[in-house]
């Protein structure tokens, strides 16, 4: 598409439906909106079109599962030029489950997912403090995550 999708207020409501329950039938969120379930089919798909709706999601409980740490992990560079380098390293790691390009101190920020802190040393010492291009780290440990929401339209 040329021209940058623009979403209205029926989309929102649209967007606000699927981000509760990805798998909400169309024909229900139809009802509730008071239009036809092949407007929300057509609404839908030049939003995935559009590039607006990228796919759906299954919201997994880590800790449940035994992940009982999240790590946010500050990275610094030997320099920038590695930067292509470590986050192809860094995709091959299971328990490296967001990377971010940022600004301010760090090259890099990742979210690690690990069972206990005695993996995580592991983790940092045997993984990530291996890559070359990493010249140093910084962990920042979760204790609780009391909020944790899509952005609403």
């Amino acid at each position: 598409m040329d021209e940058k999708y623009q979403i209205d207020s029926v989309d929102r409501q649209i967007l606000n439906f699927l981000m509760t329950d990805a798998r909400t039938p169309y024909l229900e969120i139809a009802r509730k909106l008071i239009v036809s379930g092949g407007t929300i089919h057509q609404r839908v798909e030049r939003m995935k079109t559009a590039g607006i709706i990228t796919g759906s999601s299954l919201n997994l409980s880590y800790k449940n599962l035994g992940y009982d740490v999240t790590v946010f992990l500050g990275i610094h560079l030997t320099s920038s030029k590695e930067l292509g380098s470590v986050i192809k390293q860094l995709s091959k790691l299971p328990e490296v489950v967001e990377a971010h390009y940022t600004t301010g101190n760090y090259a890099l920020l990742l979210k690690v997912l690990m069972r206990n802190i005695s993996d995580f040393h592991y983790f940092l010492a045997n993984k990530i403090q291996e890559i070359e291009a990493v010249r140093a780290t910084e962990s920042f440990i979760s204790l609780d995550q009391p909020i944790q929401k899509d952005i609403s339209f």
